[in-house]
């Protein structure tokens, strides 16, 4: 006898049950649906209904496609240090030091920036940043926050380096007080003195590939153009020159400024960026330690996709099951 099966013809011995023709095929009962005669045979009486000559079966599986391999140990390096964590944070604008501590916590951060200011001498006992985020604990990543002129900064990434030694900077000079935008002739004479003087000058940058080729080209250990305004959360806004900007760099980039919710960030990383910095996305959120682990997890979420490659995009639709073995 003959039957259908799956639309290709197959000889049978003699009539048999639909649980003895699946065995006879090699197929495990338990893992298809079977259709016999355009009905469906409950599973429980595979055993009883049985094939005779010219019946249609149609037997069915479910499919998948793809495999993902997990990148372990994707370590982030910058100076010749090494780092798991790709998410970089600042510790300004929260409302007291125990809510710093505890944002930075949940980020999973292992770099944070920290401004230099005058001590306050009307109360010296007052507690510092120090006494709720170790030094020994985080890298400590001294800033140039506020700094307008070349000067400004090298005078202030000296005094951080009298207080605690650190010679892994991070060097911004700014343009005006509106749009807090670097101001890049001031920039290159500082991070120029700063090189010549033992710093390893992380650098926020603009983001014109050209600008920051030159930075790299002079000696600086990482380039960090803006994603948009400091503090704007307005997001990446040109990412076609981070893009290029990371194409051409050999040290680490780092998107810094204008990170606003967790999918900025993701979006950071996806360019191939190797690091994000971000404050204000994080300090002036609704819930600060919320946002602090979404972050963390937008960072991871953003390189895993950037290392896995991201599919190409069709101007016409493309379907997810193929089309081999339909019924």
């Amino acid at each position: 006898m003959k039957v259908m099966i799956n639309g290709e013809e197959r000889p049978l011995a003699g009539p048999q049950s639909v649980e003895a023709v699946l065995v006879g095929l090699g197929i495990d009962p338990r893992k298809v649906a079977v259709e016999r005669n355009l009905e469906i045979v409950p599973k429980s009486t595979y055993a009883q209904i049985m094939v005779g000559d010219g019946d249609r079966l149609e037997i069915v599986h479910f499919i998948g496609g793809g495999s993902a391999q997990v990148v372990d140990n994707d370590t982030f390096e910058v100076a010749g240090r090494t780092f798991r964590s790709r998410l970089l944070v600042g510790t300004g604008k929260y409302k007291d030091f125990e809510e710093t501590a505890a944002a930075i916590a949940e980020s999973g951060a292992e770099i944070v920036t920290v401004a230099v200011r005058r001590v306050n001498l009307s109360d010296p006992s007052q507690p510092m940043l120090v006494d709720y985020v170790s030094p020994k604990t985080y890298t400590y990543l001294p800033n140039t926050a506020g700094c307008f002129t070349a000067d400004d900064a090298v005078r202030t990434l000296r005094l951080a380096r009298e207080a605690g030694g650190w010679d892994l900077v991070k060097l911004e000079v700014l343009g005006d007080q509106k749009t807090l935008y670097p101001n890049m002739p001031e920039t290159l004479k500082a991070a120029e003195a700063l090189i010549k003087d033992g710093f390893k000058v992380m650098v926020y940058c603009s983001d014109d590939p050209i600008q920051a080729k030159m930075l790299e080209d002079m000696g600086c250990v990482a380039i960090m153009p803006l994603g948009s305004l400091i503090g704007s959360g307005l997001g990446i806004i040109n990412p076609i020159n981070i893009r290029l900007i990371k194409e051409n760099a050999s040290v680490p980039v780092l998107v810094d400024a204008g990170v606003g919710t967790a999918s900025d960030a993701a979006f950071a990383m996806e360019l191939g960026c190797d690091g994000v910095l971000m404050n204000t996305a994080i300090a002036a959120a609704k819930n600060p330690i919320g946002m602090a682990r979404a972050m963390k997890l937008a960072v991871e979420a953003g390189r895993l996709a950037y290392l896995s490659g991201r599919m190409p995009k069709k101007m016409y639709a493309d379907p997810s099951s193929p089309l081999a073995g339909l019924i």
